[in-house]
């Protein structure tokens, strides 16, 4: 008997309709496995056209039939917020994360789930990440590939200087998020705050190698990880990883010169140099 499980899907008025029903089919009709339900959680105020693919999929259309949840927040609260509340939505202990301009490939689930679940007779991972290939506007034109550490001592290592999760493929069990006290407030770093929250408290955690979603990386990507916001939610992120004890002082300075200094560069530069920082972890 296979394992239930739920796909989280938080969706904002920013988000382009036409990406987010091709999102919501990756995650249903594409999949080899699909999800036992799908909760969408609408972050304040949307297109009516959004809101029409929400009710579409809530009347079992363009989904396969897969079970639909909507939870519909009055106002916009931001990443962190709409999942925290999409969490307390979901039925089922395992949770897939997904968003709604991406697009998981069709053998995500089949390939992830058997380990979250211990259905291959080994102890169930409390989170489990992959591979992403970056796209831009035609997902059969593919880019670079986003590899990070599959083991979990150097997924460890790697989570004092960088995010050792690529959050868009990550399913986790609720039971280890709560334990790590779920997902709090902290502008743009709020996966990587959780993650480091879990590694603390325990998690049993991999990646696969193999890429599992396509990552849409539209105009402005780069741009948008870079400015003075982002150099703010890196302070706070330093501040809250050297109070916790989870890095150093001299760690956590030292990620302020090095990934702050990263999102202050122009955006070419900063666009050349992630890219061959992708190359060189993909040797």
């Amino acid at each position: 008997m296979s394992t239930d499980f739920s796909v989280l899907m938080p969706v904002y008025r920013g988000d382009v309709p036409a990406h987010f029903a091709r999102a919501l089919r990756s995650v249903s009709t594409d999949q080899t496995r699909r999800p036992s339900e799908i909760v969408i959680v609408r972050d304040g105020a949307v297109s009516a056209e959004l809101d029409g693919l929400i009710d579409a999929a809530l009347a079992g259309e363009a989904v396969g039939g897969v079970p639909v949840t909507a939870v519909r927040l009055t106002h916009h609260r931001g990443l962190a917020g709409a999942l925290s509340e999409g969490l307390k939505a979901c039925r089922h202990e395992i949770v897939a994360r997904a968003d709604a301009d991406d697009i998981s490939v069709p053998i995500r689930f089949a390939a992830q789930l058997p380990f979250v679940a211990g259905e291959h007779h080994h102890e169930p991972l409390d989170l489990l990440g992959g591979a992403i290939r970056e796209f831009e506007d035609d997902e059969s034109q593919l880019g670079i590939a986003r590899v990070l550490p599959t083991d979990a001592d150097e997924i460890r290592r790697v989570a004092r200087f960088r995010d050792p999760f690529n959050h868009p493929t990550v399913v986790y069990r609720r039971s280890a998020v709560d334990t790590a006290g779920g997902y709090q407030e902290l502008a743009r770093m709020e996966d990587y705050w959780l993650f480091a929250r879990m590694l603390a408290a325990g998690a049993r955690v991999a990646n696969l190698a193999e890429s599992v979603v396509l990552y849409r990386v539209g105009a402005g990507a780069y741009q948008r990880r870079g400015g003075l916001g982002m150099v703010r939610s890196e302070l706070a992120l330093q501040r809250a990883f050297v109070g916790s004890g989870f890095v150093s002082p001299l760690q956590g300075a030292r990620n302020v010169l090095v990934r702050g200094g990263y999102r202050i560069v122009p955006t070419a530069l900063r666009q050349a140099g992630y890219r061959a920082m992708l190359r060189m972890a993909g040797r």
